[in-house]
């Protein structure tokens, strides 16, 4: 019998969802499938996951450790970040997962990107 790997294995987003609602925060997906141009579409472009709890709103793109950096890129380049990250309590962080070789197991990279001012900077690892 052959066995279907997929069903073996989480997705990134899968396993963001599981580590915040493991640390109490109240998690929903916001990305959403375009079955026309067969592609994910994210909330204002950067935003696949929305957390929050009685203090805070966090938006967080979730991916693989190798994509991290190309993410946090894309989230500089959005407009709708600046304008995310003004309101007060809300912060936007990118979720890199990656496997350890020795331990084998999966483990978050977390990058923080922030509002100095009126420019974005990035808290963390890329």
């Amino acid at each position: 019998m052959r066995r279907n790997v997929w069903a073996l294995t989480m997705t990134p987003t899968q396993r963001t969802l599981a580590l915040l609602r493991k640390h109490g925060w109240t998690v929903q997906v916001v990305e959403r499938w375009c079955s026309f141009s067969r592609r994910r579409i994210d909330l204002f472009g950067i935003i696949d996951i929305l957390a929050i709890n009685q203090n805070c709103t966090i938006g967080i793109q979730t991916t693989s450790g190798s994509c991290m950096s190309a993410r946090v890129k894309k989230a500089l380049a959005n407009d709708a970040l600046k304008i995310w990250l003004s309101s007060p309590n809300r912060k936007f962080v990118v979720h890199g997962w990656v496997k350890r070789k020795k331990t084998g197991k999966w483990e978050a990279r977390e990058v923080a990107l922030e509002l100095d001012g009126d420019q974005l900077k990035v808290v963390g690892d890329e």
